[in-house]
């Protein structure tokens, strides 16, 4: 481990060297890679760079504790000891996380995909509801949130719902949503009061750039047509809504939302690249198995990851076993927490794998 961290500190010194240079901006594709390479080591560099330090002291402490003879000294130095091994442990942990292999798509945007499930009305009124549970995180994050598709029912739910987030660190966060969502509670339309079950299903999948996903035209089908729903006075005067059907797979994105085709047009191909990307990726998963079971959750969409529970006011992940009693403030968009615990049990998974290698 320690070799390779000191192959990445002269990495880092060569980087900043060749940031300092004259000139480096004339060539600004090099000059965005060795910026984002010099952000990616920054924080694995600075935490090598305080362990050494710590190593430094503890050894001059011990050093010095021989030598010294006076008691009130002696338990000085014993404490610096103590504290300089303790910090030691806790960077040597930090160290091994981040050396761990990072995911290529964890600082792209995301595309997130909702759809009711089972449950009917319920179902859609659910879905509603987490759509708006992670447009009020996006905020929190300073995300930017832009609707690509949605289908809504007439009593404010959505049979689905497709919207982008844009923003440091979206895959990163956001992928361990993906998976079936779960709610128990009593409908409103439920007379008898009795608790009914329903599921939704969240998709998360890394925006695809046009370098990712080359797609032949002669694949494309392109349909235009007028806009339904709401949407004011531009609804059904302009033939701006767009239909992409990819004929290879069947995939059929139809886009709506902007008043412009060219507009429609943008997103409706944006959404195509991130869902072929996406079957890419899904494909990739299915030969990984082994490397799947050692991460949060499958990555299986059908894997049902979380419980909402509104009578007992409850929030279950199954995944890592973890409940929280503050369902209301979750459905607010405070899922930092669920987050959190995510990430810690993915990076000791795969630290637990790599430590049987």
């Amino acid at each position: 481990m320690f070799d390779r961290l000191d192959d990445l500190l002269r990495r880092f010194e060569e980087i900043m060297n060749e940031l300092a240079e004259p000139g480096v901006t004339d060539n600004q594709q090099h000059f965005r890679e060795l910026m984002k390479e010099q952000s990616d080591l920054t924080p694995l560099v600075e935490a090598y760079k305080e362990y050494k330090k710590c190593r430094q002291d503890a050894e001059d402490s011990l050093a010095m504790l021989e030598e010294e003879s006076d008691e009130d000294m002696r338990d000085m130095l014993k404490e610096e000891l103590s504290a300089s091994r303790k910090r030691i442990e806790e960077l040597e942990n930090e160290l091994k996380i981040l050396l761990l292999p990072k995911d290529p798509n964890d600082d792209k945007n995301v595309i997130v995909e909702i759809r009711a499930g089972a449950g009917g009305d319920e179902a859609a009124l659910f879905a509603a509801e987490i759509y708006r549970m992670y447009v009020h995180y996006a905020e929190t994050k300073r995300w930017k949130v832009e609707t690509l598709e949605m289908e809504e029912i007439g009593i404010g739910g959505m049979k689905s719902v497709t919207f982008m987030l844009s923003g440091q660190g979206a895959y990163s966060i956001m992928k361990y949503e993906s998976g079936v969502h779960r709610v128990q509670r009593v409908p409103e339309t439920e007379s008898g009061g009795r608790i009914h079950t329903s599921t939704i299903t969240v998709a998360v999948m890394p925006e695809a750039e046009e370098v990712d996903v080359q797609i032949d035209e002669k694949d494309i089908r392109i349909d235009v047509c007028r806009s339904s729903g709401a949407g004011g006075q531009c609804v059904n005067t302009t033939d701006s809504a767009v239909r992409l059907t990819h004929i290879p797979t069947g995939i059929v994105i139809y886009s709506q939302t902007e008043k412009s085709q060219i507009q429609n047009r943008a997103k409706a191909y944006a959404l195509l690249r991130t869902k072929l990307y996406d079957l890419e990726q899904q494909k990739a998963h299915d030969a990984e198995a082994e490397l799947r079971k050692s991460q949060v959750g499958t990555g299986d969409r059908s894997e049902k990851i979380r419980t909402y529970n509104f009578p007992q006011g409850r929030v279950t992940d199954h995944r890592i076993n973890l409940t929280l009693y503050k369902l209301d403030k979750i459905m607010n968009g405070d899922i930092q927490e669920i987050v959190d615990a995510c990430i810690a049990a993915d990076q000791a998974a795969k630290l637990l794998k790599m430590g049987e290698n």
